[in-house]
């Protein structure tokens, strides 16, 4: 076995190698694209990344005879509340060679361990459940804008190490114009004749009011989930503006009771159907490419980024009322053909049935694995919500 060398991420030119190892390893992949360097970077940058003020991560290469087999990300969030004390690692690319991965998980184990840490998941990310989250492990087609992507075999080199599957994420798929369920139609027609419920689209004059508001949602669905959930009201107006020029008004909506909001439904188009055509950069001469794709390349594929409704309005179906006035103004108002509907947790039996009632089926799967240090200890997958 060749001796492999471990390099902490320092310099200009380690970061660059960093950035794009993974390009050279998935060169000859027709369906890899390329993630923006300027949205793995911002992640380990602690004046973009807000995952630093209450956490540590550090990058690492790994070298034989000069050359890069494999690279990763290791980090810990005190915000990431489980059962035991859990770090995490990301950003794992590794050629197919079960010592190499084993050297890098060590390398991980051991990191962990030296800050208190009892066990580890991965592959996730340093930040928000939102990108680069979870093993690819079915459906190896053209990865949606930040989602991760892999090699098949690196479940192999997980599952041999010793990971267990802690969950599954599933993304299901349906074309735009296929039938809404007969159970939302039911909701709808319920809802409608309510003057007190209205469901209106995201408009851009009235940004930072939207962002608002779906930092409300938010936080009330998801925050009693733990694992660094809750989104300050002036982070979601940051993220929002940040948006501004992918957003399309009429594909994201909110349902308001009374002028207060009790669901969101949050959708973009899939941006790497425009980035698969700038190899990672964006610069000035890739900014103009976007705009250029943007206006002339028709983008027929939408993404499901967040759905929630507050607790007290769960269970009474006026996500059905939601999705029926949301589908008909998309079919009207749009080129749109398919939705994918990503990051549902197999843990989450109420979106996994709505995503069923649409009729739609799973195109993805990508798996959050698992490593206890203590290997005497019973494990436990993610707890059903």
């Amino acid at each position: 076995m060749k001796p492999t060398q471990i390099i902490r991420v320092n310099t200009e030119k380690q970061k660059n190698e960093f950035l794009n190892f993974s390009a050279r390893l998935y060169r000859l992949d027709q369906n890899y694209i390329q993630p923006l360097h300027q949205d793995i970077e911002g992640i380990f940058d602690p004046s973009k990344n807000k995952s630093w003020k209450d956490g540590q991560c550090e990058r690492f290469l790994f070298q034989q005879d000069g050359e890069t087999v494999g690279r990763v990300a290791v980090f810990i969030h005190c915000k990431y509340k489980q059962e035991q004390p859990t770090g995490g690692f990301g950003f794992f690319d590794c050629i197919n060679d079960q010592n190499v991965a084993n050297i890098i998980f060590n390398h991980c184990k051991s990191w962990l361990l030296e800050r208190g840490m009892e066990a580890m998941d991965g592959p996730i990310n340093f930040g928000e459940r939102d990108k680069f989250w979870g093993l690819l492990v079915q459906g190896f087609n053209e990865p949606l804008y930040g989602m991760n992507y892999n090699f098949p075999y690196y479940q192999q080199l997980f599952e041999n190490y010793g990971f267990k599957n802690y969950f599954d994420q599933l993304c299901f798929s349906r074309k735009i114009n296929a039938e809404v369920s007969r159970v939302f139609k039911v909701m709808h027609r319920k809802y409608s004749s309510n003057p007190a419920i209205k469901a209106v689209p995201l408009q851009k004059n009235n940004l930072k009011k939207f962002a608002r508001d779906f930092a409300e949602v938010y936080n009330k669905a998801w925050t009693s989930h733990g694992e660094g959930k809750y989104l300050e009201p002036g982070e979601a107006v940051k993220m929002f503006r940040e948006m501004t020029p992918v957003i399309n008004e009429h594909i994201s909506w909110f349902v308001y009771e009374n002028e207060k909001p009790i669901a969101i439904w949050l959708n973009i188009p899939d941006l790497n159907q425009w980035f698969k055509y700038l190899d990672g950069k964006l610069g000035l001469l890739q900014k103009l490419k976007f705009l250029w794709l943007k206006q002339f390349r028709k983008n027929t594929k939408m993404v499901g980024v967040v759905f929630g409704v507050v607790p007290e309005w769960q269970k009474k179906g006026i996500e059905g009322y939601m999705i029926c006035e949301g589908t008909e103004h998309i079919r009207r108002h749009t080129d749109f053909e398919t939705i994918e509907l990503q990051w549902i947790g197999d843990f989450n039996p109420k979106m996994i049935k709505i995503a069923e009632n649409l009729e739609s089926e799973v195109t993805r799967k990508l798996t959050t694995y698992r490593y206890l240090f203590d290997q005497n200890k019973k494990f436990e997958r993610h707890p059903v919500i």
